[in-house]
């Protein structure tokens, strides 16, 4: 039940606009401070979750692994999706509520 909550809000960030998707534009958005709550999917490669990881650290911002890159894809209409972000912290704070219970 909680899964789909989190699916819901990520969908309902990306109607909103304020989900960015994909490795490179992921990054980018963490470099430039935009990003509030990194999400990584739970099948993504190691290799990304440790950059992700180490990248997150590095500037200070949430990072959750959650869901499969099939559901988060599907959870903002696109294809498969290993690394997203959310630029609003409303929606980060609705999401981390529900992720740590």
């Amino acid at each position: 039940m909680t899964r789909d909550k989190v699916l819901n809000l990520i969908g309902l960030a990306m109607k909103a606009g304020y989900v960015v998707s994909g490795e490179f534009s992921v990054e980018k958005c963490i470099k430039s401070g935009k990003a509030k709550l990194v999400i990584i999917a739970t099948d993504a490669s190691e290799n990304t979750k440790k950059k992700f990881e180490d990248k997150c650290k590095f500037y200070h911002i949430p990072m959750i692994i959650y869901s499969t890159k099939e559901t988060l894809g599907t959870a903002l209409g696109k294809g498969l999706r290993s690394s997203i972000t959310l630029t609003e912290n409303g929606f980060k704070s609705a999401i981390l509520k529900i992720t740590e219970g």
